[in-house]
């Protein structure tokens, strides 16, 4: 589902179908099925009377198929509020970008939105983690993510639950990365076990808000995209290596532990410099 900004581009309108008070499909004059919003939209419309444009708010333009039945759907039954309240936070996001955000995130959000709406209004929460990582790994869809979750819950006079910018930014993260295979999602997931596996050897939980933590996750980072882009640095100085090995005995053994893991997650072996993590 594609979504356009309404009335100065939207011509006069044959109504198709009213979903509800605020949501009509229509089809254009080539024959696109396409869904518009605005307050009091549909109110009273007949399927042969001609829309103003200036009362359109919002286009959403239909994919064919299951997607297209669901669009519907959904939008017949989510509050309108949601549904402007979600749009506004998506094309704040599209501006901090600098990007379109696709024409699947806008259906996506409003989906995830009304449902957690409908658990708040349960007592229900789900559990997750706060996964500091992504703070790190993806800064800017990090920050338009926690913007976009203040936005709606300013817009709907509701709290939503600190880890909304968590699930948002994996929904910004699968509409922005032009990345084969799920790869942010595949890397994260890799840094996320090296995390593991540190704070498990070391016993300890590290702080996620320090400088130096956010050097290691990049650290990672850069390490395992360079294997996987064979652009692996070398050097020949083992002096610093051989200091590592025998003087933090602890460390060095997390360190193999943690190139063990890279190596089979990778399926490429490093040199055995890239084990020192002191």
């Amino acid at each position: 589902m594609a979504r356009q900004d309404g009335a100065a581009r939207t011509p006069d309108k044959v109504v198709h179908k009213v979903l509800n008070n605020n949501v009509v499909i229509s089809i254009d004059e080539s024959g696109q099925e396409r869904v518009l919003m605005g307050r009091g939209l549909g109110f009273q419309l007949l399927p042969s009377d001609t829309i103003d444009p200036a009362k359109v708010e919002k286009t959403f333009v239909l994919d064919q198929g299951s997607e297209a039945d669901h669009a519907r759907q959904l939008l017949a039954s989510v509050p309108y509020p949601v549904i402007e309240a979600v749009t506004r936070a998506v094309d704040e996001a599209e501006r901090t970008l600098g990007r379109s955000l696709g024409r699947r995130l806008p259906l996506a959000i409003i989906d995830h939105i009304q449902f957690v709406l409908e658990r708040m209004q349960k007592g229900i929460r789900i559990p997750t983690t706060s996964m500091p990582e992504l703070r790190v790994l993806h800064p800017q869809e990090f920050d338009a993510a926690t913007a976009m979750a203040r936005s709606v819950s300013a817009s709907l006079d509701t709290a939503l639950p600190d880890e909304e910018a968590v699930f948002l930014t994996m929904h910004l993260l699968n509409a922005t990365r032009d990345e084969p295979n799920g790869t942010a999602a595949l890397l994260f997931r890799r840094v996320q076990h090296v995390v593991t596996t540190v704070e498990g050897g070391l016993g300890v939980h590290l702080d996620t808000a320090s400088p130096d933590y956010a050097r290691f996750i990049l650290h990672i980072q850069f390490l395992l995209q360079r294997l996987v882009a064979k652009s692996m640095l070398r050097g020949s100085d083992t002096s610093f290596f051989e200091f590592a090995k025998h003087s933090y005995p602890r460390s060095y053994a997390i360190a193999a532990d943690v190139k063990s893991y890279v190596s089979a997650a990778t399926g490429i072996a490093t040199s055995p410099t890239k084990s020192s993590c002191t």
